[in-house]
C-alpha cells in the first residue's frame, strides 16, 4: 500500500511538502517517482530517485521540486518551492522495481496567483 500526503492549497511563490509511504515491502529496493495529472491531461512525469540514489526531474520543476527518500520510514518525498498555478494537479507516487509498479492514490496540489 501506498499513501500519499501533504497536498493542499498555496500561494504562487510558496512551498508544500508531498509525502507518500509504502507499507509491506522491502522500501530500500525500489525505484520512486513522482507524476501530477491535471484533470483532462496525461498523466506527467515530475521527478524520479533511483534506489541507487540518482535523480533526474522534468525541465518544467528542475530547481524548484527536490525529491528525496527516507528508507528507515518507507517513505518518499517531493518538496516543492517556488510554486506556479500551472503545478496544480493531482500528484501521485510510484514505486517501481524491474517489471512491478505500485502507484500511491493521488494528493491534490492547488496553487492560487
Amino acid at each position: 500500500q501506498l499513501q500519499a500526503s501533504g497536498g493542499g492549497l498555496a500561494q504562487a511563490g510558496g512551498s508544500l511538502r508531498l509525502s507518500c509511504t509504502a507499507s509491506g515491502l522491502n522500501f530500500s529496493s525500489y525505484n520512486l517517482a513522482w507524476y501530477r495529472q491535471v484533470p483532462g491531461k496525461e498523466r506527467e512525469y515530475v521527478a524520479d530517485l533511483s534506489n541507487g540514489g540518482s535523480t533526474n526531474y522534468a525541465d518544467s520543476v528542475k530547481a524548484r521540486f527536490t525529491i528525496s527518500r527516507d528508507n528507515a520510514k518507507s517513505t518518499m518525498y517531493l518538496q516543492m518551492n517556488s510554486l506556479k498555478p500551472e503545478d496544480t494537479a493531482v500528484y501521485y507516487c510510484k514505486l517501481s522495481l524491474y517489471d512491478y509498479r505500485r502507484w500511491g492514490q493521488g494528493t491534490l496540489v492547488t496553487v492560487s496567483s
